[in-house]
């Protein structure tokens, strides 16, 4: 077997290696499954009235779980209060006051303009229970009997339903001298605001701390434990942001204080806490420029996850009251809705979106992309707009580059007969070529600058596009209706002409039967390619000529937004390259270097 036999065959096989490599370590998430099919959680009943710990225990008391209920039966086990704003539907029960079903008007749970909406809560008994609990803890001079739990039965004084422009009020009189008032008010987006208050009409005084419990009954079922995506609980505390997976709250020290493993945070002033998941998130918002602790508990007993905020302890002297006010964001990380409330005064809230290591770039990067959407009003066309735009920004850097790669493609010749003077004798080949790269003054490193510079605009676009909501489900333009998924085109339908999708993004027929644009970006990296001085080594060239086709069958499975910003740059950079080295007296011939070499091929193999 000769060298070139050899070489193609091991750059073959190095080929394939990397792609399967890169799909078993980096596969594409899984899509959005139907709420409805999802596997029920475990979930256990909720005990008594009262509160034994610092925060009750939400639900349960150790025991086997229950089967799960169906929602219609979950919410026949108190009465309910309805919710009903132009962008959220739910309702609050009466057991414990709890804010426990909550939907998303604006968001499918896939494209099909009839598939059901997004629920964010849920309450006790079905799959996925997920809720927010508000209350007082006890302190001295009161019994923790006396105090509303999780199952206290509260009594509607004011309002029917709560919706952007009416509130409602719930009251319960502990029978012992102290009535707790709570009024729930929601803005026309996703912000619940909670004042809880207690009147004391007792003789003596009593100590309690008001506090606000997410509890989340095992994992969500649709976690997609994806490398570049946080989901877990997020938490701001004076400033400094936490990221804890869901895998590592069992981790948690555990904290007899605390009934569970739980990590515990001191809050000075400002700060929340919450959970997040890839579009969704709930958040506990004390009131600005107060104290609180700040806990990030599981309960392995029971399964459940819980974030809490418990504010200070407040002495109420018989005839007085204390009132606390805190919030609740339960909704879509929309980035203009999230950054209103930063503005109103959630410090730091903008950084609940995932922006990653790169976040000093993926801001600016996500805030252009959304600014050019809103002006185009496609988010394709916006990603194309921001390739240009970054180009432009970038090309006075580029330029050096692109010149000493055309002098380097100028130069080929004289490099080709150095390798023919110098033989096998590498040393010698590599001093006449360093001599060459003197005398010319050409750097040949200078054309890894443009590469180096893409490598961390390509990971935060690859961030903006997978994490940001703004991309989820934006379509492009034919059978391309969701830039932050895979293309769905194939030739198993036509490229899009058949109206059904393409193989499954996580089967390995997709790895295979890519679509239009992994081909598209295939072929714009070889055009790209021809524009650069080819390697002298022969191996080098194959892996080189070969790297194109691999590339699109690794980012074939990438969402379809990040390939078409690939074919985007591809093609504006073998724009810019090809008009640098034509002005650099240099004329490139793409087609005509292929026929060239085809040719000279054809001689070297009459010659043998």
């Amino acid at each position: 077997m000769d060298d070139q036999n050899r070489n193609l065959i091991l750059a073959t096989a190095l080929s394939f290696l990397v792609i399967l490599v890169w799909f078993i370590l980096f596969p594409p998430p899984e899509p959005d499954a139907p709420l409805d099919t999802l596997p029920p959680a475990q979930t256990s009943q909720a005990e008594g009235g009262g509160s034994t710990a610092t925060v009750p225990a939400t639900t349960g008391d150790g025991q086997a779980a229950p089967e799960t209920e169906t929602r219609p039966d979950a919410f026949a086990d108190a009465p309910r209060i309805p919710v009903a704003t132009d962008r959220v539907t739910g309702s609050i029960s009466l057991l414990g006051g709890r804010i426990d079903d909550l939907s998303l008007n604006d968001y499918r749970v896939t494209q099909d303009p009839e598939a059901e909406i997004v629920k964010m809560l849920s309450p006790v008994g079905t799959a996925d229970a997920y809720y927010a609990l508000y209350g007082w803890a006890p302190g001295t001079g009161i019994d923790p009997a006396s105090v509303p739990g999780p199952n206290t039965l509260w009594t509607v004084a004011e309002g029917e339903t709560l919706n952007a422009n009416t509130s409602v009020v719930l009251t319960w009189d502990n029978g012992v001298g102290q009535t707790f008032t709570r009024t729930i008010a929601i803005d026309e987006d996703y912000l619940f605001t909670i004042t809880q208050s207690v009147a004391n009409t007792a003789d003596a005084p009593i100590s309690v701390a008001p506090y606000g419990v997410l509890a989340r009954h095992g994992e969500p079922s649709d976690l997609k434990n994806f490398f570049i995506l946080h989901e877990g609980v997020v938490a701001m505390a004076d400033g400094e942001l936490t990221e804890t997976d869901w895998s590592d709250m069992p981790d948690f020290e555990f904290a007899a204080r605390e009934g569970a493993r739980a990590e515990v945070t001191q809050v000075a002033q400002n700060g929340w806490i919450g959970f997040t998941d890839h579009f969704w998130m709930s958040t506990l918002i004390p009131a600005p420029g107060s104290a609180f602790k700040s806990v990030a508990k599981y309960d392995e007993r029971r399964d459940i996850y819980q974030a809490e905020t418990v504010m200070p302890t407040q002495t109420v002297a018989p005839g007085t009251s204390v009132t606390v006010t805190s919030q609740l964001f339960a909704g879509a990380k929309e980035w203009e809705t999230i950054r209103s409330y930063q503005s109103a005064g959630v410090e730091g809230f903008i950084d609940s979106i995932d922006w990653g290591w790169f976040f000093f770039l993926t801001k600016p990067i996500f805030w252009l992309l959304h600014e050019l959407n809103l002006l185009i009003g496609n988010m394709g066309w916006a990603i194309i707009g921001l390739t240009l735009i970054i180009k432009a920004i970038l090309l006075p850097l580029a330029y050096k580059s692109y010149v000493s790669m055309a002098k380097m493609k100028e130069l080929q010749p004289q490099m080709e007969k150095l390798k023919e003077e110098a033989g096998d004798d590498r040393q010698k080949m590599q001093q006449g070529m360093m001599e060459l790269y003197k005398r010319e003054k050409v750097n040949p490193a200078a054309g890894c600058l443009p590469i180096l510079l893409q490598i961390p605009i390509f990971f935060s676009l690859y961030k903006v596009i997978f994490v940001t909501i703004e991309l989820r489900h934006a379509p492009f333009f034919g059978p391309f209706q969701d830039l932050s998924a895979p293309d769905p085109t194939s030739i198993m339908n036509l490229f899009g002409l058949l109206p059904f999708d393409g193989p499954e993004p996580t089967s390995i027929m997709a790895l295979i039967f890519i679509g239009i644009l992994p081909l598209l970006l295939g072929i714009s990296m070889w055009l790209q390619q021809k524009l650069n001085p080819a390697p002298t080594d022969p191996t080098q060239q194959m892996i080189f000529a070969w790297m194109p086709w691999v590339f699109m069958f690794m980012l074939g499975s990438f969402a379809s937004g990040l390939v078409v910003y690939w074919i985007a740059n591809n093609t504006i950079t073998f724009g810019q390259q090809y008009m640098i080295m034509r002005s650099q007296g240099y004329k490139p011939d793409v087609f005509g270097n292929i026929v060239s070499g085809f040719k000279r091929k054809s001689t070297e193999d009459a010659e043998k």
